[in-house]
């Protein structure tokens, strides 16, 4: 590697670096936009204090580079999931960070063995995997919230039928929403439980409390079963058909979903099977084929 290549790499480390540094040092904002971009539920000082370093380090960093284009976050999903948004960020840019480095330490054994390469090569695959490993955090919270959602609806079905046979019981509108919710131990069952404690203590409707869960986390299915007992106040026996028909719908939305699902996953096999086959084939016809020729 000649001077003016090491001169513009160094140039280009160099502005880079600056770029950095003029993103994290950001000069004092003005109130105004400043104001518009706080949150309106801020945390309060305890649950501040309570934050791991991770979490406290990753908003540091969303601070940050928030403004900068393709970063976002999926809100919805990491509060599904019960994640921070720091440590979300915290992962990406290590990971970022860990593909910038890569091909640069590939590359010192060639260095050091006197083989020369372009001084872009290690740079272009080194932002290629970056941009890689940045968005692979994306593509796994994505696929856990959906499994996510998937279990809440699953649970939610037993939750609906355990509504309607209080509701057939003669129990009012709350109460069959908190004892059918007390009954489970999983972590939906738990979501149900704090919406519907939130929903005594605040003194709103129990309909309103899971509305407000469903679009927090974006589960439709609980929107519907809200939906559904907002009227429950006035005729008790509509409600129970209306939940139980809601259930079998659900529950042929799910059986249809899981039937799919495992036809995708038996017509992925489809290939490597098909493969495998004509590799024994040609094992088979191997010696004969040699002997054919030797002959």
């Amino acid at each position: 590697m000649n001077l003016p290549h090491v001169v513009l790499t160094g140039g280009t480390v160099g502005a880079g670096v600056a770029l950095l540094v003029r993103e994290m040092l950001r000069p004092q904002p003005a109130l105004a936009p400043a104001l518009q971009r706080t949150a309106p539920g801020s945390l309060p000082l305890s649950a501040e204090q309570d934050l791991d370093r991770d979490e406290v380090w990753g908003r540091w960093l969303l601070a940050r580079l928030e403004r900068l284009p393709g970063v976002r976050v999926p809100v919805k999903n990491l509060a599904l999931l019960g994640q921070g948004p720091g440590q979300f960020m915290l992962k990406k840019t290590a990971l970022a960070a860990l593909g910038l480095l890569c091909p640069v330490l590939v590359t010192i054994p060639w260095i050091i063995a006197g083989i020369s390469l372009p001084f872009y090569v290690p740079a272009v695959v080194g932002l290629a995997v970056a941009g890689l490993l940045f968005l692979t955090p994306d593509l796994a919270v994505r696929d856990q919230a959906k499994r996510a959602r998937e279990e809440f609806a699953h649970a939610l079905v037993a939750y609906l039928d355990l509504v309607a046979l209080k509701r057939a019981a003669d129990a009012g509108p709350t109460e069959a929403l908190e004892k059918a919710a007390a009954v489970g131990r999983g972590w939906p069952f738990l979501y149900l439980q704090g919406a519907l404690r939130r929903a005594r203590l605040e003194k709103i409707p129990p309909y309103q409390a899971l509305s407000e869960l469903a679009t927090e986390y974006d589960l439709p299915a609980l929107d519907d079963v809200a939906d559904i007992m907002r009227g429950s106040a006035t005729d008790g026996a509509a409600v129970y058909k209306a939940l139980r028909a809601r259930t079998a719908a659900l529950s042929a939305e799910l059986l249809a979903d899981q039937a799919a699902e495992a036809n995708a996953a038996s017509e992925k096999m489809t290939a490597p099977g098909a493969l495998l086959a004509v590799l024994v084939m040609l094992l088979m016809a191997f010696p004969a084929v040699i002997r054919m020729l030797t002959v």
